[in-house]
């Protein structure tokens, strides 16, 4: 299957200086930060508050824009713990800008500096929020179609500890919100989302439903328990072929064997999500119990310490460090500096103290001599008397 169409506007954005360029009249782009299908994402700045912002960034003369469809997704959706708030939308003179509040590190940046490996009491935590995540999008009548690592962002500051869902340029409607009517079934659609994640049905051609967002879940969790998903690597003439031998390996994959040196909570979770029908409402309060259930049995606690918690308290504990080594640093190249100025202040100092010195025993002299001529001068007349 072909993935669906999406035109980048990097090529057109390349030749723009956006940096610190205003956008909606307040937020000033600082640095990119990253880029993906639609073009590029900023660091920015509130000017008004200096409230730091996320700006996605893409060409107006893209093929197939996203970001105008993603902020209505947004607005419908409306704002909920775990999305990102949607600030601004709107059009400048050569690109379109999508601006809402900035998050932290995805959970594949978190996976890699974590050396692609997760404890399991990490993997629950994490499935816990995940799940929460996906009920919300599905409680108001979307799917995702993109379920990926990358699309789970942590928060920043007192947010740091919750998990937020992002990228709703690919999401749609499953049912209409008013006559809670589903979409109909069908079998001709090409793949949207990445194939790597996707699930059976989605890479078989049928319309995708909220079973298909539950199942590409699914895989996500497989990949942090296993640190690499069985079909990444696959080598192929052309990325039709690459495509039909991943969903061979999903389609001839035994869930048991592969989840057999994980508790068989995991194996569950992912027979549940492939047996849903099309319209079938997933159970998420049964899969979160089934998650927390296990979490209880293994005593741990719910204290949101990731693995990498320690990581970033051992870096800002090294930048800490770094940060007393160059004030030592200035301080040391300081006294250096002072000691070497300091003969040359004292020769300033001496020649100055003897100017002054001079200066004083001129004008004691030239007092002395007045006084002598007034004596003389007095015994003269006296004389003459």
């Amino acid at each position: 299957m072909a993935t669906k169409p999406v035109s980048s506007g990097r090529v057109n954005l390349a030749n723009l200086a956006l940096e610190n360029r205003i956008v909606g009249g307040k937020y000033r782009l600082l640095k990119s930060i990253g880029s993906g299908s639609f073009g590029e994402i900023y660091q920015g700045i509130n000017t008004q508050d200096g409230k730091d912002v996320a700006v996605k960034i893409e060409a107006i003369d893209v093929k197939y824009p996203l970001l105008r469809y993603e902020a209505k997704v947004y607005e419908q959706i409306g704002p909920h713990a775990g999305l990102p708030a949607l600030l601004h939308y709107g059009s400048e003179k050569r690109f379109n800008a999508l601006v809402m509040e900035l998050l932290g590190p995805s959970l594949e940046d978190l996976f890699n500096l974590c050396k692609r490996h997760f404890t399991l009491k990490t993997v629950l935590m994490l499935a816990d929020q995940l799940l929460m995540r996906l009920e919300c999008v599905h409680q108001h009548c979307f799917i995702h179609r993109d379920v990926k690592p990358d699309n789970f962002l942590m928060g920043i500051g007192r947010n740091c500890n919750k998990l937020y869902m992002i990228d709703f340029g690919l999401a749609k409607r499953y049912q209409d919100p008013e006559r809670c009517q589903h979409i109909p079934y069908r079998e001709d659609r090409n793949l949207t989302g990445t194939a790597r994640y996707a699930s059976i049905n989605a890479q078989r051609g049928i319309e995708q439903s909220r079973r298909d967002d539950l199942e590409s879940l699914s895989y996500c969790i497989m990949y942090f328990n296993l640190g690499k998903l069985p079909w990444q690597g696959i080598v192929a003439p052309n990325k039709q072929q690459k495509y039909e031998k991943i969903l061979e390996l999903k389609r001839s994959m035994c869930i048991d064997e592969i989840c057999k040196s994980w508790p068989v909570e995991f194996a569950l979770f992912m027979k549940y999500a492939r047996n849903l029908r099309f319209q079938d409402e997933p159970d998420y309060v049964y899969l979160r119990q089934l998650f927390r259930l296990l979490f209880r049995t293994l005593n741990h606690h719910f204290d949101h310490v990731y693995d990498w918690t320690h990581l970033h308290q051992q870096q800002k504990e090294r930048e800490r460090e770094r940060d007393r080594d160059r004030d030592r640093d200035r301080d040391r190249d300081r006294d250096r500096d002072r000691s070497r100025r300091d003969p040359q202040q004292l020769v300033e100092l001496e020649v100055k103290r003897l100017r002054r010195t001079r200066v004083e025993q001129s004008r004691l002299s030239s007092r002395l001599e007045i006084g002598d001529g007034h004596k003389h001068k007095h015994l003269d007349d006296k004389q003459l008397k």
